[in-house]
């Protein structure tokens, strides 16, 4: 899917799940987004579901020509979009994780960890330059 030069679709399609969250018929399966956008610095929006992480790697290897990103912006943690977060920080040993700090916390109770020394806590109205754009953060509770 071609969105822009700057914004790179690097989601997977799960045709294999046939409940959204346990309860929700999705006849069509799931699509788990994720972006990269890619400024003079690099954002990966988002994980997804474990299940699919090495086709998601293979998608941000190849959108990024082999660059490793500055950073993984994760929007919430639900499964489908923080389940390969361990991975990707095991991958791109570098990159800084950029979120909430009720997701820090709930990166230690899932991973063991809360990524101490690459963390960046964002909260409302907070700003991420990447050079030449940047990305704005609201709370949507």
């Amino acid at each position: 899917m071609f969105i822009s030069e700057n914004v790179k679709y690097i989601g997977v399609n799960d045709h294999d799940i046939d409940l959204f969250e346990g309860q929700y018929d999705v006849p069509n399966g799931m699509a788990y987004n994720s972006y990269a956008v890619i400024g003079e610095k690099t954002a990966i929006m988002d994980s997804v579901d474990a299940a699919f992480t090495s086709q998601w790697l293979d998608n941000i290897n190849k959108a990024l020509d082999g660059k490793e990103p500055d950073y993984l912006v994760i929007q919430h943690m639900e499964p489908d979009h923080s389940g390969s977060i361990a991975v990707f920080a095991q991958a791109y040993p570098n990159t800084k994780i950029v979120s909430s700090t009720k997701s820090f916390t709930m990166m230690k109770n899932f991973f063991g960890t809360d990524l101490a020394d690459r963390r960046v806590v964002v909260g409302e109205g907070d700003v991420l330059d990447l050079g030449d754009r940047t990305l704005s953060f609201i709370a949507a509770p």
